[in-house]
């Protein structure tokens, strides 16, 4: 580890050397590319630094051993050191491991209703209000992209676009299977229900052409839209269903009145979700090496269960249980995906490790 933080110390000296050139400028992209790398690389060398000071100083309390005068306060020293060295190791080893690529992109948050039929698609409405409020908590912004409402409110089906800084980062671990526990409105004995929704994250892709769709591939049907809109939506054949042939993954989009439109929103949809079919299948064989699911985004498994009788949320991948429910889903969602983010870390040393 040692040998490689030398290197990415060397490597921001070049590119201090680099920058402060005459030429810097000269090619935006380069220094743009250059800056970019001296902004990832400069916090992780501090850290370094620090760390070669507390070696520093625990070599220098280690001379003083033999001075019966500084003896006792060159061993508390060395013992304080000793902590910190281990601290900061620590620290090096999660800022060296390996980035997600997709971290930094917008995403496609698809709800869809599974088992107890209205209160299941009443459920999919409270998610998408959950993580709709959490976004506007990290100043996200929020497209819907399409919608297909129940009869007693909530969704049978939504999806709709997350867009600003570190997206997927936050939300990346809330693909699978969401269980709630409560009474129906519609309850009128009393009875406590159980129904679920599925929760789809996917990265979007740079380009519908990062992910290959051929248009031999592709049925392309267009029909009259349904749902609000007037009487316009309804005349025309606006609405837009792909359906890519290999996969068998269909895509509908019908929220915009022009036909184009729809078919261009329906292509990022498809091109997210085959690029999500990749990005699974590769996370499910890590995974299997590995005694956690977290990151597989399987979505047959029941990640969490929302107990509204009890005040509750367990999400049983990390065995986390919060008892502010009421919080959780009008969007108070840091406490849970930061305990997501540090057990996948931890696995990830745990893997360094092996």
């Amino acid at each position: 580890m040692l040998a490689k933080l030398d290197q990415l110390a060397n490597r921001l000296t070049e590119l201090d050397e680099l920058l402060m050139s005459e030429g810097a400028t000269a090619n935006m992209d380069s220094y743009r590319k250059m800056t970019r790398e001296h902004a990832e690389l400069g916090p992780l060398v501090a850290l370094y630094q620090s760390y070669q000071g507390v070696l520093a100083d625990i070599a220098e309390a280690q001379g003083m051993l033999s001075d019966p005068d500084m003896k006792e306060f060159a061993q508390e020293e060395i013992e304080a050191g000793k902590g910190r060295l281990a601290e900061l190791e620590l620290e090096l080893q999660k800022m060296l491991l390996p980035k997600d690529a997709n971290d930094e992109r917008n995403i496609f948050l698809e709800i869809r209703a599974g088992t107890g039929g209205d209160e299941s698609a009443l459920f999919a409405g409270d998610l998408l209000r959950m993580y709709t409020r959490f976004a506007e908590r990290n100043r996200w912004q929020v497209e819907m992209v399409s919608e297909s409402p129940s009869d007693l409110g909530g969704y049978r089906e939504v999806i709709v676009r997350l867009v600003g800084n570190g997206v997927y980062s936050k939300l990346k671990f809330e693909s699978g299977g969401h269980r709630v526990q409560r009474v129906p409105a519609t309850e009128t004995q009393g009875r406590i229900h159980t129904s679920a929704c599925t929760v789809a994250v996917m990265p979007e892709a740079d380009e519908v052409e990062d992910v290959h769709i051929n248009p031999a591939d592709l049925r392309i049907d267009t029909f009259r839209a349904s749902g609000a809109g007037g009487q316009h939506i309804n005349k025309t054949d606006s609405a837009v269903r792909l359906t890519h042939l290999p996969t068998g993954i269909v895509v509908e989009c019908q929220d915009d009145r022009s036909q184009h439109k729809n078919k261009a929103q329906a292509m990022k949809v498809l091109a997210a979700r085959i690029k999500d079919v990749q990005l699974r299948e590769q996370q499910s064989k890590e995974a299997a090496t590995r005694k956690s699911l977290i990151g597989s985004g399987d979505r047959s498994e029941r990640i969490r269960t929302y107990n509204f009788p009890q005040g509750r949320m367990t999400d049983h991948r990390i065995n986390l249980t919060l008892y502010k429910l009421d919080f959780i889903m009008d969007g108070d969602l840091t406490e849970l995906t930061n305990a997501l983010a540090a057990e996948h870390q931890a696995e990830l040393l745990a893997a360094l490790g092996d």
